[in-house]
């Protein structure tokens, strides 16, 4: 088919157009609904596929982890309790209020005991408070052997109720001996009227915020 052919082509009467021409014709129309039909109508609903399916991929993962949580609900529980078990051991080894005088005097004991000399045993003035328990440091200076030292550390450590020795410094003094300047924190559990307070506090700082 010719170009003059072409030109003659009466789009008034397509119908009786030559076979080729009107394949080709059928061929773009066809291309040409298909392509107004994406435009127009079906990329949105490709985009609406997509959003559900992350959507429903984001409630598979939901469900199967609040299923995870239903199976293993029975052994979450297990564990709290042991967990509140084992905090009630932690908290039993806190002196209380009426017991921190005794807990000073052990290691202040625990120091003699081991032939050191205590150059300084200072508690401080005000206890550090946190929602369940008080911490109170007490400065300490104590001379004696490596040997001694060492014992006396370990002594503490072996108390009953909870002591740690933090920011250890070692010297070498006259005939041999050893000085060690630390802080021996003790803890103590706060009475309900303390807790009280605590929450109190806690409750007022949050809605400063």
């Amino acid at each position: 088919m010719t170009l003059d052919d072409l030109n003659k082509l009466n789009f008034k009467d397509i119908g009786n157009w030559p076979l080729m021409p009107k394949t080709v014709m059928l061929g773009l129309l066809f291309v040409a609904i298909l392509f107004g039909g994406y435009w127009f109508d079906w990329s949105q609903q490709f985009t609406d596929l997509d959003a559900a399916r992350q959507k429903e991929s984001t409630l598979r993962e939901t469900f199967l982890a609040k299923k995870r949580q239903a199976v293993n609900l029975d052994t979450y529980r297990q564990q709290l309790k042991e967990i509140q078990h084992s905090f009630g051991e932690l908290l039993r080894q806190l002196p209380n209020r009426s017991e921190m005088d005794a807990l000073l005097t052990d290691i202040n004991q625990a120091g003699l005991g081991r032939g050191l000399a205590f150059d300084l045993f200072k508690p401080a003035p005000k206890e550090t408070m946190t929602e369940f328990y008080a911490e109170l440091p007490i400065q300490i200076r104590v001379t004696g052997s490596y040997h001694d030292l060492g014992a006396f550390a370990s002594d503490v450590s072996q108390l009953s109720r909870i002591v740690t020795l933090n920011n250890i410094d070692i010297t070498s003094g006259k005939d041999g001996l050893l000085t060690m300047d630390a802080v021996a924190k003790t803890y103590r559990y706060l009475d309900e009227d303390e807790i009280a307070a605590q929450k109190k506090a806690a409750k007022g700082k949050g809605a400063k915020k």
